[in-house]
């Protein structure tokens, strides 16, 4: 399939995020990186792997599957459902197999772009569907949806029970066409008609406290938050420190993760990734701040690339991380071409911070603890590296 990435690292069911857990894609010799992070239904971290670290990743027969899509394609069924009960079968946690219109929805989504209704859904443990939150000024917010409602169906269909990614699937078209929505909101049924339309977001936001120090929100590492990270750093006040909150990022474009690297590190190691027991690595650009005081906040919600950032700045002492631990996706899958048009992701490897460190299944320990008290935590802690000194 024209323009599909060699790479990637991405859950199956995307928990958190009406695609704004993006795919993630890096252009590395001829190959491309890529990933997608999630937030389980109940928002908890896995937990801590013994110290010997996270058995290997399953994974499923690349044959078996593109042999499964052409059988099934020649008697006139679904290959991209037999794909997926023969990924389900293997073990493969991460694996999944996407129709031809959801793989090339993918592309909007790495510029932060996606015709949809503004809504970001979850998976409680019982198979409900609800809202986690609504964009601003979107559709859904006009309609007057909230966080908490529980989606029940897309114009008629029943979603409960289903992926988060076949939810999202149901709620895209295109812009101007109408959508219905069933909802239950505290007990009581709802019918919402909206219109999809085109939808930004907007992955960094900057604001200065009161004592000079960036607060730099990254929500997703979407196409150019990289170099607006990098932006913010060479904005901020001469001595001043920099916060940068990872809370709740998805992942996001590895390209971009390794450039917010950049504007902390002075070139170095960022990342080693294998591929079939093949390593490679990412490094950072030279020239990077160094010396401004760092804090990067992290929770369970911090993912993928976030994860990937996370390490590098915690292996090479650069930053102090604050916050809980972290969500703990570090395996790579390799997309493959179905017959059919579908499009199989397998996992075939996973990637390490610079000091060896295996994020998958595990995530990353913050340096220190903080819960809803963080920021408070993270500003005490920049003052004792001499903000304002």
């Amino acid at each position: 399939m024209p323009g599909m990435p060699a790479l990637c690292l991405r859950p199956r069911d995307l928990r958190r995020g009406a695609f704004l857990t993006l795919l993630f894609a890096l252009s590395v010799s001829t190959a491309a990186v890529t990933g997608w992070g999630c937030v389980e239904a109940d928002g908890a971290a896995p937990a801590a792997l013994a110290e010997a670290g996270p058995p290997p990743a399953a994974t499923a027969d690349r044959e078996a599957v593109a042999r499964a899509a052409a059988e099934a394609v020649a008697e006139g069924k679904s290959g991209k459902k037999a794909a997926q009960e023969v990924v389900s079968r293997s073990g493969d946690r991460w694996g999944t197999v996407y129709d031809r219109g959801e793989y090339a929805a993918f592309a909007e989504d790495l510029d932060g772009r996606w015709t949809g209704v503004g809504l970001w859904t979850r998976r409680r443990p019982d198979g409900r569907i609800e809202v986690d939150r609504v964009q601003p000024d979107s559709p859904a917010a006009r309609a007057g949806l909230r966080a908490g409602d529980r989606l029940l169906s897309v114009d008629g269909r029943a979603v409960s029970g289903l992926p988060v990614a076949d939810v999202v699937a149901l709620l895209r078209g295109e812009a101007g066409t109408p959508v219905v929505l069933g909802l239950s909101r505290e007990g009581a049924a709802l019918t919402e008609t909206v219109r999809r339309a085109q939808l930004r977001a907007d992955p960094v936001t900057v604001r200065r406290l009161a004592d000079g120090t960036t607060v730099i929100k990254v929500a997703s590492f979407t196409r150019g938050s990289g170099e607006r990270v990098r932006e913010a750093v060479r904005q901020a006040p001469p001595g001043a420190g920099v916060m940068l909150d990872l809370r709740g990022n998805p992942g996001g474009l590895v390209t971009e993760a390794v450039t917010a690297a950049s504007a902390f590190l002075d070139g170095g190691l960022v990342a080693t990734y294998d591929v079939h027991g093949s390593e490679r690595a990412l490094y950072a650009a030279p020239g990077g701040d160094t010396g401004r005081p760092l804090v990067a906040l992290v929770d369970g919600g911090t993912m993928s690339a976030a994860e990937l950032l996370t390490g590098a700045l915690q292996d090479r002492g650069r930053a102090v991380t604050v916050g809980t631990r972290t969500f703990g996706k570090g395996s790579v899958q390799m997309p493959t071409p179905l017959p059919g048009g579908a499009v199989a992701e397998l996992t075939v490897g996973t990637y390490r911070t610079p000091a060896g460190r295996s994020i998958d299944g595990g995530g990353i320990t913050p340096d220190l603890a903080g819960g809803d008290a963080a920021e408070e935590r993270a500003r005490t802690v920049l003052g004792g590296l001499g903000v304002g000194s």
